[in-house]
């Protein structure tokens, strides 16, 4: 694969052969090379980044300093300016944490290219980060026709990587055993890799300030989404927000874990999404806290079972599924039985327009949906009802699925990632679920009411929070 002079050759082959490691475009590192480049894009940060890891061991076996390259880009698919801050204060944090460790780091806008760039550097090779989704996918393929020097991509946003496995799972129960197994190669803390060749330029490279708005200038941003100070970007925050989850949550996390109105748990899917948090540093924080008894072993199996179990199958069905985002990814039997229901009659029935400005009868519902547009989070306990119910007011199923899609990309800090778009996919079309009692509108898909989830928690006092008054009515601001 490797034919450099030396003993490059061999290591760097021992290198790319892990699990976790794609090679997308193979040959020699560049002779004369001035450094190696990590193209961050989904894992950003600098700590427990598998990605960068494997960038620094290959630089490492070069003799060759590494170089973060982040490239901002005006198009990001569905993203507004909500996304963008808090891209922003991640790449803040992840600038910071390269710099101490004698690594570059360059943000760059357009016009500039990562292909430019990479000339620029005189760059041996290129690492990035794997994405199962549609678009970055396309690009990683298309890059790697266009480049002259390797290039490799590394699976660092889950515990097992997905190449593993080779295919998805129709439950999470037919997944668990095979997770299983894998588990114990790869839930383990990784060694330190410090880099050896610490980045000294001839010239500073140019790059995009961070003190200022990487959007600036960005004409087709939209900018009516705007950013919330619910949660703060970051890899310091990220890991703020898990030791206050590991004090003061996890140990009831079992117990309140399906009771929004008392936040119940970890919150963490926005720092998961933007990659400023890696799994393995939460799973393995999860286990240090039950192996120290603070923590009793059932609660943190339950917390993993989401964090590891639930996520990592909906990245897999997002590599495998190319219709992950739509109607057409239903259960066979959760299409047929839909469309045997499709004439069935609404009660109620409302426009996007309306589902998005929160004006339902429901006022749970309208609860769930203020709180995604005001913090950029849901509860997620309450996604599982809102999607439900989107499907049981929309014309169809299908546009049912696009509905939930395009309001959880737009508001969710979390959004446009596997994990939404599989819990979409249960609650409308039944993947990843069984065949239930066949009911109007849902045919055999599984429904929810309003009035098993009142019984379930404090339904008032969470509507009550998300800014209606007692009567259930929106309050006059």
């Amino acid at each position: 694969m490797i034919s450099a002079p030396g003993p490059a050759p061999m290591q760097l082959a021992a290198l790319a052969d892990q699990p976790r490691v794609l090679v997308r475009r193979g040959g020699s590192p560049r002779p004369g090379a001035q450094c190696v480049v990590y193209w961050m894009q989904r894992a950003l940060r600098i700590a427990g980044n598998s990605a960068l890891d494997v960038a620094v061991r290959a630089a490492n076996i070069l003799g060759l300093p590494v170089v973060v390259y982040f490239g901002v880009i005006p198009n990001y698919p569905n993203a507004n300016l909500r996304h963008y801050h808090f891209l922003q204060q991640g790449l803040r944090d992840a600038a910071e944490d390269a710099a101490g460790l004698g690594i570059g780091f360059v943000v760059r806008r357009p016009p500039d290219t990562l292909e430019a760039f990479l000339e620029e550097t005189r760059a041996a090779l290129l690492i990035g980060d794997e994405n199962p989704c549609r678009e970055p996918e396309r690009w990683r393929k298309v890059l790697a026709k266009r480049l002259t020097i390797p290039y490799w991509t590394v699976d660092a946003d889950v515990i097992v990587p997905s190449r593993v496995f080779g295919r998805s799972f129709t439950l999470l129960h037919h997944f668990r055993p095979h997770l299983k197994a894998e588990l114990p190669k790869f839930l383990v803390a990784s060694p330190k890799v410090t880099p050896l060749h610490p980045w000294k330029p001839s010239k500073a490279l140019s790059s995009f300030s961070l003190s200022s708005d990487i959007t600036a200038g960005f004409k087709k941003l939209d900018r009516n989404v705007t950013p919330v100070d619910t949660f703060t970007g970051g890899s310091r925050a990220a890991l703020r927000r898990l030791g206050e989850f590991l004090r003061s949550g996890l140990a009831d996390y079992g117990e309140n874990r399906n009771h929004p109105e008392v936040s119940g748990t970890s919150r963490l899917s926005p720092y998961l999404h933007f990659g400023n948090i890696g799994p393995l540093t939460i799973a393995l924080a999860v286990e240090r806290a039950v192996h120290s008894g603070k923590i009793l072993p059932e609660t943190g199996e339950k917390f993993l079972d989401q964090l590891i179990g639930w996520r990592e199958l909906a990245v897999l069905f997002v590599r495998h599924e190319p219709n992950y985002d739509n109607w057409d990814c239903a259960a066979p039997w959760a299409r047929q039985s839909l469309l045997e229901h499709a004439a069935d009659a609404r009660v109620y029935r409302y426009s996007l327009e309306q589902l998005e400005r929160a004006q339902t009868h429901d006022e749970l519902w309208n609860a769930a949906q203020r709180e995604m547009v005001s913090t950029g989070w849901m509860h997620n306990f309450m996604r599982m009802y809102w999607a439900k119910k989107i499907l049981e007011w929309a014309p169809d199923p299908a546009t049912a699925f696009d509905w939930a899609v395009i309001l959880n990309d737009r508001y969710e800090l979390d959004g446009r990632d596997a994990n939404g778009y599989a819990g979409i996919a249960w609650a409308i079309v039944g993947k990843l679920d069984r065949p239930w009692f066949n009911r109007p509108v849902f045919g055999l898909v599984r429904s929810i009411t309003s009035a098993s989830f009142f019984r379930k928690f404090d339904a008032a006092a969470y509507i009550r929070q998300k800014g209606a008054g007692k009567d259930g009515r929106l309050q006059e601001k």
